[in-house]
């Protein structure tokens, strides 16, 4: 599905050379001062034109065409839209034939009877992520008082992001990262125990961002090499604060207080100039893939925004939730 939340709901539609990518948002309250310069900055933080990222430059200049009046949110849902304009569909015939290795070629072939757009990877681009961007920045004017931090922490497996991109570009590869969100001001009590726990709303949204292999919280993978009395959080006052945060601000579900914390694997982009055996499927031959078009080299680099945005998109659900 292409739907998330129950109370601060999200769809994104749009394939990456159709008309236009977006989101449709509904259940925000009404009298949010919201418009478009408020879209600005983050769409900015997700566009390309950085070294190690493609060179498929779109304006993403955002179109509201319903949910506002005076400047302000209606309570009706928000269409949010940016037209598709730097497309090259032609780079992509040759994927027909020949699957990218690690991408959704084959895959959403299958699940949807060869009827999926091919161009640009369609509904699995990364493209589509502009919608989810949008749709992070609305959610975090309904969460006043928060404060997001998202860092690119690593790229490569190397703290020198600049110089393993540069390699990565040099070698026509890609590479990987490693990215942190911290999330200060949540109140303790959002969540709820198994099937609604705060990590596993979050790690579905997380993970509806195109390349992402992994998510942590706190200690994460760490926490299996550690001793309770390692990983432990002694709280150091009455209101929940902890004088460690291994929980990563997250105890049975449900948030504690503290500051929120998680990591998020992002892996190499699939489409690489290197060349790579694979199977051409109009022959069923072996055959050298190399990828033609314009691709990052480190996908984590734009993502990241994105992932902040998935992070909001939950936590505005959460917050609603619970004023009702």
């Amino acid at each position: 599905m292409n739907t998330i939340g129950s109370r601060f709901r999200v769809s994104l539609f749009g394939e990456s050379h159709g008309p236009a990518v977006g989101c449709l948002v509904d259940g925000c309250p009404p009298g949010i001062p919201f418009t478009l310069a408020d879209l600005g900055p983050d769409l900015a933080r997700r566009r390309a034109g950085a070294p190690g990222t493609t060179p498929r430059v779109e304006a993403d200049e955002p179109e509201i065409l319903s949910g506002l009046w005076q400047d302000r949110t209606t309570g009706s849902p928000i269409l949010i839209f940016m037209r598709n304009r730097d497309t090259r569909s032609s780079d992509y015939e040759a994927f027909l034939r020949v699957p990218r290795p690690g991408h959704a070629d084959f895959s959403s072939r299958a699940r949807y009877k060869g009827f999926a757009d091919p161009r640009g990877s369609g509904h699995f681009s990364g493209r589509i992520t502009a919608g989810l961007v949008a749709a992070g920045v609305l959610a975090k004017r309904t969460l006043p008082g928060l404060a997001f931090s998202t860092t690119l922490l690593e790229a490569g497996g190397r703290k020198d992001i600049e110089a393993a991109i540069a390699e990565a570009v040099a070698e026509e590869d890609s590479i990987g990262g490693l990215v942190e969100i911290r999330v200060q001001g949540l109140p303790a009590g959002l969540g709820e125990p198994f099937f609604g726990s705060v990590e596993g709303l979050l790690a579905q949204a997380l993970y509806a961002v195109p390349a992402v292999r992994g998510v942590e919280f706190g200690d994460g993978f760490g926490a299996a090499r550690m001793r309770g009395s390692e990983h432990n959080d002694p709280f150091v006052s009455l209101d929940g604060r902890t004088s460690r945060n291994g929980a990563g601000g997250v105890n049975g579900g449900i948030t504690n207080g503290n500051e929120l914390v998680l990591r998020v694997a992002v892996k190499p982009a699939s489409t690489i100039g290197k060349a790579q055996e694979t199977l051409d499927f109009s022959t069923g031959n072996m055959t050298e893939l190399r990828g033609q078009g314009r691709h990052d080299a480190c996908i984590a680099l734009r993502a990241s925004v994105a992932l902040e945005a998935a992070v909001a998109i939950v936590l505005a659900d959460l917050n609603l939730g619970a004023q009702r």
